[in-house]
C-alpha cells in the first residue's frame, strides 16, 4: 500500500485530516524477511533516524551474535506492529506500523575488534579525505549502525528505543542523527520526490527500482567475496550542513544555475520535466550552456563520473541556531552501492573539486558501513558473518 494513498480526497487546502488517508498511511507494512533489507529501498518515510554504537570494552563475539538476534526478532515484530512484549510502554497503542523500517550495518572496526580481519570486504577500506571536509571524528563512523525510517515519529521513536536498550548490554552510543521528510499525504502524489532546506527536489537521478540496473548499482552480487555480504549494500553517510543564509543572498535563476534543475518542477534548466533527460550540450540563445559547466546534476551525472551511479535516500535536519547565530540545518546524505570506490567516492571526488554547490555546503560527518543482507524467518541478521553459509 502506497504513502499517501488516500491523499487526493483532500481538496486544495482543506486542513481537515482525512480519515482514510490516516488509516492507510498508519497500516502501511513493509516485509522484514528477505534477500535484501528493506530500508534500503523502502518508498519515502516522514522520519529517518540513524544511530550508530560503539562495542563495549570486553564485549565478544557471542555477545554481538545475541544483539543480532534480538534485533532482527525487534525488527520484524515492530515492522508487523506487533507488540514486542505483554507489559511494554504504550508509546505506539492503537498505530499501526506506519511504514516502519529497521536496517542494521557494521562498520570495518567491528569486524576489527571481534578478530575477524579476514571477513573484511575491500569494499569497507576507509573513504579518502575529500576537499573542504570538516570533519568531527566523534560524530563519524561506528562498529554498528541502524537506521529507523517510519511515517510516524513515535512508531520510530519506539521502534529506536528497543533497538538501543537491546544495545546496553554490548554497547555504547557513539551518535545519533535525526531527520525528517515530506509528510505522508502532503505531496502531490506518494510518487512525487522529496525537498530538501535548499527547497530542491532531491532523488530525481535515482536509479529505477525493479530493474536489472538498480540491483547491480545498490546490491552486492551473488558473486560477492566476501560470501556474507551477498545480497548486502555499503552504505556512506555524510552529514551535510546547508549554509542556508548564504543561499537565501542567490535569487531563483542564482540557485537554479547553481543546481541545474527549475527549482519548482526540478526540470533539468535544458527542458522538459522533472524525469527528462538532461542536455549537457544544449546552448541558450546567447551561447551559453543551458545548465551551466558547474552545476551539481552536470557534475554528479554518471556521464561525467565514468557510470558511477548510487542510490540516494536523504532526510533533512534543523537543530536551531549555532553560536555563530547561523542555522545548524542540512542533509542526513545517505548512499547505498554496491561498491563505494566506485559509487560515491568517484562521484565526492568531483564534487569536492568543480561542483558549484560545494560553496553553500559543509560535509560535517562521514560513516561507512557493510549493510548486512536480510534474512528468512528462523534466521538472524549477519548469520552468514558470524556463523558462515553451511552452504558453502
Amino acid at each position: 500500500m502506497a504513502v499517501g494513498a488516500g491523499a487526493a480526497a483532500l481538496g486544495p487546502g482543506n486542513g481537515a485530516t482525512d480519515p482514510a488517508s490516516a488509516a492507510l498511511v498508519g497500516d502501511e507494512q513493509l516485509t522484514f524477511y528477505g534477500t535484501h533489507q528493506p530500508g534500503i529501498a523502502a518508498p519515502a518515510q516522514t522520519h529517518g533516524w540513524l544511530t550508530a554504537f560503539d562495542l563495549a570494552s570486553g564485549a565478544t563475539l557471542a555477545q554481538v551474535k545475541a544483539l543480532l538476534q534480538q534485533w532482527t526478532a525487534i525488527a520484524a515484530t515492530t515492522m508487523a506492529g506487533r507488540s514486542l512484549t505483554a507489559g511494554e510502554d504504550a508509546m505506539t497503542y492503537g498505530r499501526g506500523p506506519s511504514g516502519l523500517s529497521v536496517t542494521v550495518g557494521v562498520g570495518a572496526s567491528l569486524l576489527t575488534k571481534l578478530g575477524l580481519n579476514h571477513q573484511i570486504p575491500d569494499q569497507l577500506a576507509p573513504l579518502p579525505k575529500f576537499l573542504n571536509d570538516a570533519l568531527v571524528p566523534a560524530s563519524s563512523d561506528g562498529d554498528l549502525c541502524v537506521l529507523v525510517g517510519a511515517n510516524d515519529g513515535l512508531v520510530a521513536a519506539h521502534a529506536l528505543r528497543a533497538l538501543q536498550r537491546a544495545a546496553a548490554t554490548c554497547c555504547t552510543l557513539r551518535w545519533q542523527v535525526n531527520g525528517f521528510a515530506d509528510a505522508a499525504g502532503s505531496m502531490p502524489s506518494p510518487a512525487s520526490t522529496p525537498r530538501n532546506l535548499m527547497g530542491q527536489l532531491d532523488g530525481t537521478g535515482n536509479p529505477k527500482q525493479g530493474t536489472a540496473a538498480f540491483d547491480q548499482t545498490v546490491y552486492a552480487p551473488a558473486t560477492a567475496d566476501p560470501a556474507w555480504m551477498r545480497g548486502g549494500s555499503y552504505l556512506v553517510y555524510r552529514k551535510i550542513r546547508m549554509l542556508l543564509d548564504d543561499w537565501d543572498t542567490l535569487d531563483r535563476a542564482g540557485q537554479e544555475a547553481v543546481i541545474g534543475r527549475d527549482k519548482l518542477t526540478g526540470a533539468p534548466l535544458s527542458g522538459g520535466d522533472e524525469f527528462t533527460e538532461p542536455d549537457y550540450r544544449k546552448f541558450t540563445p546567447s551561447g551559453a550552456l543551458a545548465i551551466p559547466a558547474g552545476a551539481h546534476v552536470r557534475q554528479a551525472s554518471a556521464q561525467a563520473n565514468n557510470g558511477a551511479t548510487i542510490l540516494r535516500r536523504a532526510f533533512n535536519y534543523y537543530d536551531g541556531p549555532r553560536s555563530d547565530g547561523a542555522p545548524d540545518a542540512g542533509l542526513i546524505f545517505l548512499a547505498f552501492q554496491a561498491d563505494p570506490a566506485n559509487g560515491f567516492t568517484v562521484i565526492q571526488q568531483r564534487l569536492a573539486g568543480v561542483d558549484s554547490l560545494s560553496t553553500f555546503i559543509r560535509h560535517e560527518a562521514s560513516g561507512l558501513f557493510a549493510i548486512l543482507p536480510g534474512c528468512r524467518p528462523g534466521e538472524y541478521l549477519g548469520r552468514e558473518l558470524l556463523e558462515g553459509d553451511p552452504a558453502e
